[in-house]
């Protein structure tokens, strides 16, 4: 927090390909100071942030980046283009954070929690995940009955669902949870 002494900053770089998601999820969590970000970072990972649902790219990343910025993927570099060579094509990145956020919601770390669950075990059905992973301490009948006055069926997947369908069940259970 006392880099430049809270003044806003771009970031820029070439991410190291191990830790480029890890640095993203840092820059949104102090997107007061990091307002813009441009780098060089695996391919992959600049389409698992720009991927939408129903593809195998699609995870908590791209809900979390999709959340809170605009992405633009601006060239790809091959791997050609380094020596030495290697394994993965990169791309360069630019996100620059919104003033507000894609979906509108009550409360926005139930709302990555429930992300998070839904992400948590990519093969099991929304209900499953969250039952086992939501510690809302709720019976899986209230648990269903929250997904489905979501409008959801119960074994929805989480990366068949929209960013507006995360905010919308986030909602439901925030006003189940502070009745």
């Amino acid at each position: 927090q006392r880099l430049f002494d809270g003044q806003p900053f771009v970031l820029t770089g070439n991410y190291p390909y191990n830790i480029s998601s890890q640095i993203f999820f840092k820059m949104l969590d102090n997107k007061e100071l990091i307002p813009c970000c441009t780098g060089m970072i695996q391919k992959e990972v600049a389409e698992r942030m720009q991927a939408g649902p129903k593809s195998s790219d699609y995870g908590a990343l791209s809900v979390a980046v999709q959340f809170y910025a605009d992405t633009n993927i601006d060239m790809i570099v091959q791997p050609s283009c380094f020596m030495p060579r290697p394994k993965v094509a990169s791309a360069v990145i630019t996100l620059k954070l919104r003033d507000k956020p894609s979906v509108d919601v009550k409360d926005k770390k139930l709302f990555f929690h429930i992300v998070k669950c839904a992400f948590g075990q990519r093969r099991k059905t929304l209900l499953n995940t969250l039952c086992n992973q939501g510690n809302f301490n709720m019976t899986k009948e209230e648990i269903s009955e929250i997904i489905r006055s979501a409008g959801l069926d119960e074994r929805i997947r989480g990366e068949a669902m929209s960013l507006q369908e995360f905010g919308v069940l986030a909602d439901k259970f925030y006003d189940v949870i502070n009745k």
